[in-house]
């Protein structure tokens, strides 16, 4: 296996600095790219990690090798690269590890548009091309780069979708040392911040910047208890997902957060819209967007995935269970600050509290993700199924158990895409069902 093969994943590049990737895997990356994309031009932008700049230099000197222009974002949330793709028109790259630790980076390709690229639609191509500029570098030519700080045109673009104005609101934000720092003050400048961890640190010196995990929302729960926040928000490294905790400091499920913002998209465009939302998603967003008129559609998990579907069906909105949320409005592409955005704005039009809102949109009882270790996820996978044999069994993202009636539940599992991993979630309308459904899949995956 070669590097390339270790590092290219389903939906972007992902791995360690220095042992995996190198300037010379990015300039043999930069020219791949350039010739994979029609365009004359490549956007580039990287988050704060130490090897970003040096990464995203080695790969526009690889566009440049080629005989294409670069235009460079420099320091952005991976939001701002879709701005700019989408704005611009031009294929664009992303220089991030998102929420994983400071010895990783990594890489989001987009077409222009802000289309996403998966392995299947152009990375295994890229991956191919790259493979040839590693055995055989093009010369180096003259760098061709143009600058664009695209952070006050980003902003002023958010705040034409969404109007929060000046309010009451007291707002906790936790940035993590990621790009949420660079992002927040420009776009949420005008609330009543309590900002923390704003300051650029790839190195992550306080916590991870993975919201999905609770130990990385200690601080901000502490936060809004310390300065009697309505709300607490929580970005990851690269500032393109958001995560709520309510004035009670609890966690807000993502599925209610999606909930709020597919319903102020539904009413703000009227008719009846297309909205996805992933297998993950809470059954009570289909039900709840259903009765506001719009179609629902279920959808694979993966931001790459969801993009193409945005496109195919021109939904107003998709939700992810993980905190990725789709706006056609944004070129269909994910954007945790105009997700913030809309929960900010839905607090101050109703009045109500975080919880109150969280509360009416989250009646059921889920899980959450739980991965276990396996040596043989298809063996396992096919014993969890034979264990439910009153279940209807699909498999559009591995497979979903189901019974329906007056006490319904789900299961799925999915196999991890890079470890020897299944991921399960679990979702009832009684939480003894779901505990009982939950604790018997666990005892067949981990027995």
């Amino acid at each position: 296996m070669s590097i390339l093969d270790e590092v290219i994943k389903t939906y972007d590049l992902r791995g360690l600095v220095g042992e995996q990737l190198t300037n010379e895997i990015m300039v043999a990356l930069g020219s791949a790219f350039a010739e994979f994309v029609s365009d004359d031009e490549v956007i580039i932008g990287h988050d704060m990690r130490p090897s970003s700049p040096e990464f995203a230099l080695a790969f526009a000197s690889g566009v440049n090798a080629f005989g294409k222009k670069v235009r460079l974002l420099g320091l952005c949330s991976t939001d701002q690269t879709y701005f700019a793709s989408g704005s611009l028109n031009l294929p664009a790259v992303m220089f991030t590890a998102s929420h994983n630790p400071a010895s990783y980076n990594g890489i989001k390709f987009s077409k222009a548009g802000a289309q996403g690229i998966s392995y299947d639609t152009g990375l295994a191509e890229i991956k191919s091309i790259a493979s040839k500029y590693l055995k055989s570098p093009l010369d180096s030519k003259t760098p061709d780069i143009t600058e664009y700080d695209s952070l006050q045109d980003y902003a002023k673009y958010l705040n034409q979708l969404v109007t929060i104005g000046k309010n009451q609101l007291k707002v906790a934000v936790d940035a993590a040392n990621g790009m949420g720092g660079h992002t927040v003050p420009a776009v949420l400048g005008e609330l009543d911040l309590a900002p923390m961890y704003f300051e650029l640190d790839g190195t992550f010196p306080n916590h991870e910047a993975n919201p999905l995990d609770p130990k990385n929302l200690v601080d901000l729960q502490e936060k809004v208890r310390e300065t009697k926040a309505d709300i607490g928000i929580a970005f990851d490294g690269d500032a393109d997902r958001c995560f709520i905790i309510d004035e009670k400091t609890q966690p807000v499920n993502p599925s209610a957060v999606a909930s709020i913002v597919a319903k102020r998209e539904v009413e703000r465009v009227g008719g009846n819209p297309y909205v996805l939302h992933n297998l993950l998603t809470s059954k009570f967003f289909s039900e709840y967007l259903q009765k506001l008129g719009a179609k629902t559609v279920k959808t694979k998990v993966g931001h790459s995935l969801i993009k193409d579907e945005m496109r195919k069906t021109n939904a107003v909105f998709g939700g992810e269970h993980s905190a990725h949320y789709y706006f056609r409005d944004f070129w269909g592409a994910d954007n945790g600050m105009l997700a913030a955005m809309h929960v900010l704005a839905e607090l101050a039009e109703t009045g109500k509290t975080m919880s109150e809102l969280a509360s009416d949109l989250n009646p059921y009882f889920l899980s959450g993700e739980i991965n276990s270790e396996v040596t043989d996820v298809l063996r396992t996978t096919e014993k969890v199924i034979g264990a439910f044999p009153e279940a209807e069994v699909e498999k559009l993202d591995g497979v979903t158990l189901e019974v329906s009636g007056e006490d319904w539940w789900w299961l799925n599992l999915r196999p991890s895409n890079t470890e020897p991993l299944l991921r399960l979630n679990v979702e009832a309308n009684n939480e003894e069902i779901m505990k009982k459904i939950r604790d018997k899949a666990l005892s067949i995956i981990r027995g």
